[in-house]
């Protein structure tokens, strides 16, 4: 069996093994810190757990397709709900709208809070969602690109994406199916995810929209640390070796100028025929590939970053609002302003729109009892379109944040809390302070966005957000198994 060693176990690294022993490869897991997770972690305190990283998991199907790699299922999860609400959506004029866990459900929650016109529309709205999603997951997202000629392998798909209208605006596109401003928010915000305005963003990405709007938004019993846990599981029984407090200092080359493994930072190597590296793709050239010129949107102060933020892990005595969901979004008023500040100027949202998660509502062993578990973000600069000092600014930031609680009737009475800043991210190894990568701009996406094969050193891959197709919970488990493909056809394996 060919060794094959992966970098970070985190979603996209433990991805990859899954499907990479599961076709036979020797595979070896290193990652730095003390156990699977990656930015999917857990941080235990005072009797609080709060997950650190994606909050928002969307088709578990892709979960399943890495388990079923290495021989298990989705029942390894543990107990998986569709939450209903998926969102609690509140708007500065006090009005609330539900994304409910139905279609049906969903269409009544627009009628009865936007009127039977927009009602009628939603179904029109989901075929034409649909048809997007159809059109780009098998022929644009979940394929490996050798060049931008690779856009035109599926002309009918191509062909599909402009007669729907996937070309224009996002903001426009969702404008054409509702009247109502508030749906609009509801249904474009999601462009944020790719580090984007909703107003220029293309409206290929509506297919996030589909992803979690319209394909529901679960949540493991266990947290979203369970998910990580889970794939750890099912690539080590499959055979998989997992190494944990092993950071990586170098990639060993052979002779031929192959990759050979890796040195760890206590001097063991671990030999491999191929390697894939999940590190942010920025940070992984400049750490260890020093002598490699990086692809362009890698290289220091050309990559056009995405928005990063300001999370606050909050446990709190008392129990949310009757009215609180597990995701509750506060939409501010000033929509437009917000993201120009946020994208153009560089600066703090005047009107921030905000998230607070409740974990403690569906996982009550996350907080003590009569206590609560929350998630507050904030939406801010990177740190290279920033001009932020995050040291004078963080505690501003807790303060508002905390006064953002009392105000919105969630309980504030702080028992233990940890704030994260940009500089906080960049310390974790995230370039530009963000954990949301590059942003998806059209330069940045499919065959122009980093690619995850390295052709200078050969046997040399990548996964995670940094690379296709992108960033968030979905996309990175699709690279897991890009690179997996990879690794395969680099290296035949013993069923080839």
């Amino acid at each position: 069996m060919s060794p094959v060693v992966v970098i970070g176990a985190g979603l996209a690294g433990l991805a990859a093994a899954c499907h990479l022993t599961g076709a036979g490869y020797e595979v070896t897991v290193v990652e730095r810190a003390s156990g699977p997770g990656g930015r999917s972690g857990q941080l235990q305190r005072g009797g609080f757990s709060f997950d650190t990283g994606p909050k928002v998991l969307t088709m578990p199907d892709l979960i399943s397709d890495a388990l079923r790699a290495a021989g298990s299922d989705l029942s390894a999860l543990g107990p998986l709900k569709r939450l209903d609400p998926a969102y609690r959506a509140r708007y500065a004029d006090g009005s609330t709208i539900m994304v409910r866990g139905s279609r049906e459900e969903m269409r009544q929650e627009i009628a009865d809070t936007c009127g039977s016109v927009d009602a009628a529309a939603f179904e029109e709205f989901v075929a034409w969602l649909r048809k997007l999603y159809l059109a780009e997951m098998p022929h644009f997202i979940d394929v490996n690109f050798d060049s931008p000629l690779d856009l035109l392998r599926s002309p009918r798909a191509a062909a599909q994406l402009v007669r729907l209208g996937a070309f224009r605006k996002l903001g426009d596109a969702v404008r054409s199916f509702f009247t109502d401003p508030r749906l609009v928010k509801l249904f474009s915000f999601q462009a944020m995810y790719a580090g984007l305005a909703p107003e220029k963003a293309l409206a290929i990405y509506a297919v996030i929209t589909y992803m979690d709007s319209i394909e529901g938004v679960y949540f493991p019993e266990g947290g979203m640390h369970a998910v990580p846990q889970a794939l750890a599981a099912a690539a080590e029984k499959a055979g998989a070796q997992l190494m944990y407090d092993s950071p990586v200092e170098a990639v060993l080359r052979s002779p031929s100028g192959r990759v050979a493994g890796v040195r760890l930072a206590g001097g063991e190597t671990v030999r491999a025929d191929a390697v894939v590296c999940t590190l942010d793709t920025p940070v992984a050239y400049e750490q260890l590939l020093p002598d490699l010129r990086p692809p362009r949107a890698a290289r220091p102060g050309k990559g056009d970053y995405s928005p990063s933020a300001v999370v606050w892990h909050v446990g709190v005595n008392g129990l949310p609002p009757a009215e609180a969901a597990h995701h509750n979004i506060h939409f501010g008023e000033q929509w437009d302003e917000s993201f120009d500040a946020l994208l153009e100027r560089g600066t703090l949202m005047p009107d921030p729109s905000r998230l607070v998660s409740v974990h403690s509502l569906d996982a009550p062993d996350q907080a003590p009892e009569g206590c609560s578990s929350l998630y507050v973000l904030e939406p801010v600069p990177n740190l290279d379109a920033g001009r932020i000092d995050w040291k004078q600014e963080a505690p501003r930031m807790r303060d508002r944040l905390h006064a953002f609680l009392g105000q919105n009737g969630y309980p504030d009475d702080v028992v233990v809390e940890e704030l994260l800043t940009p500089l906080e991210w960049k310390e974790q190894g995230m370039a530009a302070g963000t954990p949301f990568a590059l942003a998806h701009t059209f330069p940045q996406t499919g065959p122009f966005r980093p690619p995850n094969v390295e052709r200078r050193l050969p046997g040399l891959f990548f996964a995670g957000s940094g690379t296709v197709p992108g960033v968030g919970v979905p996309m990175v488990l699709i690279s897991g198994k890009l690179a997996a493909r990879r690794v395969s056809d680099y290296l035949p394996g013993p069923g080839r």
